[in-house]
């Protein structure tokens, strides 16, 4: 008994750590409100060929749960606000919902989270009342099953359940809430599940453009924004809602409740008034994101605290009402086609169109000559990896840029590497004359060529060992340390008997 005692505690235990120890995680929305919308079969294919790990649905849809079955992949599911009165009123509801809709279909389907009503507070009937009972029969109903500590309840809700966002310290939640916020966050913390939000930096810009500077709204300012209680600095607008959060919370004492992005994106079109809502943008803003969610930087508040988030949307999706944004977050169109290059490992941006023309914005590039010889390239390529300072790390082997593995490929990466952090100049791509200037995009795959407007913030997109370093070295060192103090954990339990006895 005693053994198997220990066996079953350490393992529990290296578990536990090992979650602690994962590292924040981004995810993506999988709205369905369209017409046009690919099966969901073949759905999971693309999710599965992007490596997209976290998925967000609205509903527990028995097709797409079948779907996503063995997938590996970790669902978020819904019950939707038209069954909260339900839910809330009889806990055989919750009952029949569970045994009908989800457990035929776990564990092959791995659910991870079940989100209670949609934002509520922003709902017309305001059913806001309804979701705390709803919430805990659902949680009941996991109990039941064996599951509340698998799958986590929450509920998730808009920016508008906070009265104040700025300065981030004077966050504080809406007092007209405060008969439903107060037992929702006893909930939260009683289980420790976390406070869904929806961040959407891009309203904020689009309302008032002459108050929020695009650039800080994109994660691109150069400036600073500063807290004037804390002396916070802030440099982009989705750490200051997210601490502004989580003053609320602490201003409430619950300051154990962690944070995590439910919905957050940038549209790719909008109406003639909303200029802010183009490819460039939504790119930017995503890109961005998922680099600053993995290298798990934190926010000024929380400096180094894990933060899950999941961007919306995968589809851009034909039947959402309002203006013309509100049917262009996608990330792709219902074809399965790319809307702009997006890489979810926050290594780089994946080139899944056409190379860019840089004849259109002046942008060049420098390679090498095909009619060059292989020993002038060789020794150039020895040359711009040495004293030119050139890093390329990115033409090694297994690294973005090693294949195509020949000189001409290899020199090119340098060349150019050298011409654009050299003032892109006719001299900075001579290379004794092996070197060639041109106007199309050179990228290809995961080979991100540099430009020089974008040395300072792609440069590392193709250095797998820079980039990787810096979107998962704190997971990767964490989860070493854990394997590590683990393994040594359960031996200890299991073999060193003599120096402590765990027995019944």
């Amino acid at each position: 008994m005693a053994s198997a005692f220990k066996l079953l505690f350490a393992v529990s235990l290296f578990t536990l750590l090992l979650r602690f120890c994962r590292g924040s995680i981004v995810g993506v929305c999988y709205g369905r409100n369209a017409d046009d919308l690919p099966t969901p079969d073949k759905v999971v294919e693309l999710i599965k060929l992007h490596n997209i790990k976290y998925v967000r649905i609205y509903d527990s849809n028995i097709q797409v749960l079948k779907a996503f079955a063995n997938t590996g992949v970790e669902l978020m599911v819904a019950v939707p606000n038209s069954d909260l009165l339900a839910f809330s009123q009889f806990q055989s509801n919750a009952d029949s919902w569970l045994k009908n809709s989800i457990l035929p279909y776990y564990p092959a389907t791995k659910i991870t989270y079940i989100t209670v009503g949609l934002e509520v507070t922003e709902s017309p009937d305001n059913a806001s009342a309804l979701v705390v009972p709803a919430m805990h029969s659902v949680l009941t109903a996991l109990k039941k099953a064996g599951l509340h500590k698998r799958i986590k309840v929450s509920s998730t809700h808009s920016l508008g359940v906070l009265s104040r966002s700025f300065p981030p310290s004077a966050g504080a939640f809406n007092s007209s809430h405060a008969s439903f916020l107060k037992p929702m966050l006893e909930f939260l913390a009683e289980n420790q599940s976390p406070f869904m939000i929806d961040l959407y930096p891009y309203y904020a810009y689009r309302d008032s453009p002459k108050k929020v500077p695009l650039d800080y709204a994109l994660f691109e300012s150069s400036s600073e924004v500063i807290d004037p209680n804390t002396g916070l600095l802030y440099t982009n607008m989705f750490d200051a809602q997210i601490d502004a959060l989580y003053f609320a919370l602490m201003a409430l004492n619950f300051k154990t409740i962690k944070v995590m992005v439910t919905e957050t994106g940038w549209p790719s079109k909008g109406s003639p008034k909303e200029k802010g809502a183009t490819p460039d943008n939504a790119q930017t803003y995503n890109t961005n994101l998922i680099r600053h969610v993995l290298n798990d930087t934190g926010t000024p508040a929380k400096p180094g605290e894990e933060l899950d988030v999941y961007i919306f949307s995968l589809f851009n999706e034909n039947r959402k009402p309002g203006l013309e944004s509100e049917r262009n977050w996608g990330l792709f169109y219902p074809d399965k086609t790319s809307i702009y290059n997006l890489d979810f490992t926050g290594k780089g941006v994946l080139d899944m169109t056409n190379s860019t023309d840089g004849s259109k914005n002046g942008t060049t590039w420098c390679i090498a000559s095909s009619k060059a010889s292989e020993a002038d390239l060789q020794n150039a390529i020895d040359w711009a990896c040495g004293p030119g300072n050139v890093d390329c790390s990115a033409i090694q082997p297994s690294q973005p840029c090693f294949e195509p593995d020949n000189l001409v490929s290899h020199a090119s990466f340098a060349f150019n590497s050298y011409y654009q952090q050299n003032g892109v100049s006719d001299v900075a791509c001579s290379f004794g004359g092996k070197g060639v200037k041109v106007d199309k995009d050179p990228s290809y795959d995961n080979c991100i060529y540099l430009t020089a407007g974008g040395i300072n913030k792609t440069a590392s997109s193709n250095m797998t060992a820079t980039a990787n370093t810096s979107s998962s070295a704190h997971t990767d060192m964490c989860s070493w340390i854990c394997v590590f103090l683990l393994t040594t954990l359960i031996a200890v339990i299991l073999n060193a008997g003599n120096v402590f006895d765990v027995s019944f």
